[in-house]
């Protein structure tokens, strides 16, 4: 068994190594490796039975020289600090690699949300707001959904942030539904910019989409869409995608060798990303064990989960025939995996390139509540594919020319982008 990852300390490594091939000053390193700002709180909810509970939350604020602080908030039995971080240093890195004028945050609820009610989800993210209002807002830190929260929370935090700011403040957070604020497009974004960078590689890489056969770790809704987008926009097939279930208290792979349909999928699966394993059963599905994804015998690897997925054991799995990862999820991949990846010769589309698609859209919605004008779906996603491309290409241009690993070009373009707007404001 693979010791687990600790996000944080991986996400420094990762910087660290590129710093020295950058030749970074140890002033500027000091900056860059910590976050600038990070909040931990006392969350007391009333629960529908009558008791008080008390939940720990979170709020990173990593870099915001490029612009206001950007980042999700999760809800997750095992939220810790250093993921919290992790995860706010990579948005730093994702915003500055699509060059979006953000900044990196991340903020986190030790909780598992499908053990509560409607009501005390409500009461729970309005008293997150409660605790982190004055540290926010639209030209300060904007929040978003990301683990375990949905667009329903992140409306009822918005209404609270206005409540308490006094006046009605959409841009205050992204993810909102359509009608509330919310972005045409935001819901596919993020699944969809992981293929649209799948695409832009297989271009590289002169693959046939059309021949091209994937396998998705994980079923919520960047692995939904990045389904959806190999199918239909790529016309690839998608062979198995897994998921946590919760009963059982343990992951299965959803396989079916002719192709998994998304769609059918999706119309069978919970809020929290649980297919229902009997339903599939007799659609002609088989269900395997969580970490079959990965020894699939495919061109294309897809892990949309968490952190510390593909790591020094489970790497050993992959096929030979694997010409490529794209990483929908945050951290999936440990360093000790990047060096048989590397020493394999596999193509790595990098988390925070890969999967930008999401906080891209975000971006888009918060200037349209700026505006006050909202643009139409098929505006959304051509602004979108033609950030993703531009941002992918600008990656592989490095990569090319310095002869590095996608994942350390990603970091040089971004990191580049963040020391230089360091310098301008006078920081280092």
């Amino acid at each position: 068994m693979a010791e687990k990852t600790n996000a944080f300390e991986m996400a420094q490594r990762q910087f660290d190594h590129v710093a020295d091939q950058l030749n970074l000053d140890n002033e500027v390193r000091e900056l860059l490796r910590w976050p600038m700002r990070e909040f931990s709180f006392r969350i007391p909810v009333r629960m529908d039975d009558g008791t008080l509970r008390v939940f720990q939350g979170f709020r990173v604020q990593h870099n915001d020289a490029r612009g206001p602080n950007k980042g999700g908030i999760r809800w997750h039995p095992a939220e810790t600090i250093d993921t919290v971080r992790a995860l706010a240093t990579w948005m730093t890195w994702k915003c500055a690699v699509a060059d979006i004028p953000l900044g990196g945050a991340k903020g986190g609820i030790i909780v598992d949300p499908a053990t509560l009610s409607v009501g005390e989800k409500e009461r729970l993210s309005r008293g997150y707001m409660d605790c982190v209002w004055k540290l926010i807002g639209p030209r300060n830190d904007v929040p978003a959904p990301d683990v375990g929260t949905t667009g329903q929370m992140m409306s009822w935090m918005m209404d609270e942030y206005s409540k308490l700011n006094g006046e009605y403040t959409p841009g205050v957070i992204t993810g909102k539904p359509v009608g509330g604020g919310g972005s045409l497009g935001r819901t596919e974004a993020t699944g969809f910019g992981v293929i649209y960078n799948v695409r832009e590689a297989m271009k590289h890489l002169k693959m046939d989409p059309g021949k091209s056969v994937a396998a998705v770790q994980g079923f919520g809704n960047v692995a939904q869409y990045a389904a959806i987008g190999f199918t239909e926009i790529l016309g690839g097939k998608v062979v198995c995608v897994s998921y946590w279930d919760r009963d059982d208290k343990v992951s299965y792979t959803v396989s079916r060798d002719s192709g998994i349909d998304a769609h059918f999928l999706m119309s069978i699966t919970d809020q929290y990303g649980s297919i229902d394993k009997e339903k599939a059963i007799k659609a002609g599905y088989a269900i395997e064990p969580g970490d079959a994804w990965i020894a699939k015998d495919v061109d294309v690897l897809i892990p949309s989960a968490l952190e510390g997925q593909i790591n020094a054991e489970t790497i050993k799995k992959i096929s030979p025939r694997v010409k490529m990862i794209a990483e929908g999820a945050n951290g999936p991949t440990t360093p000790e995996a990047d060096q048989v990846i590397k020493e394999k010769n596999i193509f790595m589309i990098p988390d925070f390139l890969c999967n930008a698609g999401g906080v891209t859209v975000s971006y888009f919605e918060g200037v349209q509540n700026d505006m006050n004008f909202y643009w139409s779906r098929e505006e959304v996603i051509e602004k979108l594919d033609q950030k993703m491309s531009v941002a992918f290409a600008g990656v592989l241009d490095v990569s090319v020319k310095k002869g590095v690993y996608m994942r350390d070009a990603a970091y040089m373009v971004a990191i580049d982008r963040v020391v230089k707007a360091m310098q301008l404001r006078g920081w280092c």
